[in-house]
């Protein structure tokens, strides 16, 4: 079985399991709960073990938003980043579908890359996530982003001065602390 049908598969549970949630008679905030804590754990599985473009997670997450406008009770006009965003004065506890489905795969390849096994790291993974997003490319970013902030140093980013904090670089970490 290719793995575009099970995208479709997935597309078609996401669709059928919120549909279910929306009948049952809870509360919209019971509701959202049920989405953040059973279904999407249930459907993000699925989307890292198979090779599923980012196309269909994003249409998972259209139609997941839609419910959970609906179950919120906001105007159809709010936007994804007042709903998902994590530094705004309040912050709903709220994930986003294509937002775990991105750090996952990002995960799975630096996991792969930075394995102790030498079968498993001299080995190119290719990990393919449609034309939209690449995860080698988004990973690489990630780790000249690291190395950039290690090249410019610790710099004051609050009252406390400098010195107040001690700064982990990503060159000197080892195994497990380069993911994290």
């Amino acid at each position: 079985m290719k793995d575009t049908r099970r995208g479709a598969e997935i597309l078609e549970l996401a669709s059928e399991s919120l549909q279910t949630i929306n009948k049952c008679g809870l509360q919209g905030k019971f509701k959202i709960w049920c989405l953040q804590f059973m279904l999407i754990p249930k459907l993000l599985w699925p989307l890292l073990v198979y090779d599923i473009c980012s196309s269909t997670v994003e249409a998972i997450e259209a139609i997941t938003y839609k419910y959970t406008r609906k179950w919120l009770g906001v105007p159809a006009g709010l936007s994804d980043e007042a709903m998902y965003c994590r530094k705004a004065k309040l912050k709903l506890p709220m994930k986003s579908i294509l937002e775990e489905y991105t750090c996952g795969k990002a995960r799975l390849l630096t996991m792969l890359e930075e394995s102790d096994d030498p079968v498993v790291k001299t080995v190119q993974p290719s990990l393919k996530t449609g034309r939209k997003w690449k995860v080698t490319e988004a990973v690489d970013e990630a780790k000249e982003c690291l190395k950039m902030k290690e090249v410019i140093g610790q710099t004051q980013s609050d009252c406390r001065g400098l010195g107040s904090t001690t700064a982990k670089w990503w060159s000197k970490a080892e195994g497990k602390e380069k993911g994290t």
